[in-house]
């Protein structure tokens, strides 16, 4: 005789899917920002955990709902698809149509709500579809020790992931960010702040500075800065390698250490730290006009 089917069973391996496959895609985010330029701002590490433990707590909720509300109405519409149309069998395959037939009418009705464009609603569509459909496939089975499983191969897909990732940046495998390598003839023209500060750069080594900020070595991040402006000469020092190179920009009157290089080969920037070591400020400007 066929084992009942564990509705509860099946919330608690299904609230479990739909947080591990929160995981996994935060590994993979994180993973993929290790090879992007860094922010303007770091994330201090206390508020970043602070806001891991409550982001888990609120994605433990949500997946307990959408398991109540999609996971679990899915498995038991599909079930009855099954005896009624496929001979009285229970077949797997009823589970991801029966997920898009419950999830479409809200996500269509919040779109026609609030007039979202048709692609990115069929994108969240198929991609809800996706996720809620995997948790309903692993949950459906009736096997002991289903719970054990998932826990354990789940969290082992998690840190493997994290891992691999980690073993593909740490060998080359996985692009790290780099600074782009830029030459002399890179910096001439104009390079622009988040304010209205501007650096003009000239080929044949002068610059001109209007309302650059000047920040002392231990300034707040969040502080003002002293504006400077003035006329002067800059250079570039290539250095032992991308990390390493410099433009060094010397203006009577103001006092800036070595520029380092950031951004991308198609949108270099120059940079100056801010704050205390390692705080992860930066104060950048990007070229925004190429030299006449």
């Amino acid at each position: 005789m066929r084992q009942r089917r564990s509705y509860g069973r099946m919330l608690v391996v299904s609230t479990m899917v739909g947080c591990l496959e929160v995981a996994l895609t935060a590994v993979v985010v994180l993973l993929y920002v290790r090879t992007q330029p860094p922010p303007d701002t770091a994330t201090d590490p206390t508020t970043l955990a602070a806001g891991l433990l409550s982001l888990g707590m609120i994605v433990a909720v949500a997946a307990v709902l959408l398991t109540l509300l999609f996971v679990l109405p899915a498995v038991a519409l599909a079930d009855l698809l099954g005896r009624r149309i496929g001979g009285g069998r229970e077949a797997w395959w009823w589970v991801p149509p029966a997920v898009a037939a419950l999830v479409a009418p809200p996500v269509w009705a919040f779109a026609a709500y609030n007039d979202v464009a048709t692609r990115p609603v069929l994108v969240f569509w198929a991609v809800a579809t996706a996720a809620l459909a995997a948790g309903a496939l692993i949950a459906r089975p009736r096997r002991p020790g289903l719970t054990g499983r998932v826990a354990l191969w789940g969290t082992a897909l998690v840190a493997g992931t994290g891992l691999l990732g980690a073993l593909g940046l740490a060998t080359g495998l996985l692009p790290a960010y780099e600074p782009p390598v830029i030459a002399p003839a890179a910096l001439p023209g104009t390079w622009t702040d988040h304010t209205s500060g501007r650096m003009t750069f000239a080929a044949d080594g002068t610059v001109t500075a209007s309302g650059v900020g000047e920040h002392a070595p231990y300034d707040h991040p969040s502080g003002p800065s002293r504006r400077c402006s003035g006329s002067g000469t800059w250079s570039y020092e290539p250095g032992r390698g991308p990390r390493t190179q410099e433009v060094r920009i010397h203006v009577p009157g103001c006092s800036w250490p070595p520029w380092s290089i950031g951004g991308t080969p198609r949108e270099p920037t120059i940079q100056l730290p801010v704050g205390p070591p390692n705080s992860g400020r930066l104060y950048k400007l990007r070229k925004i006009t190429p030299h006449p």
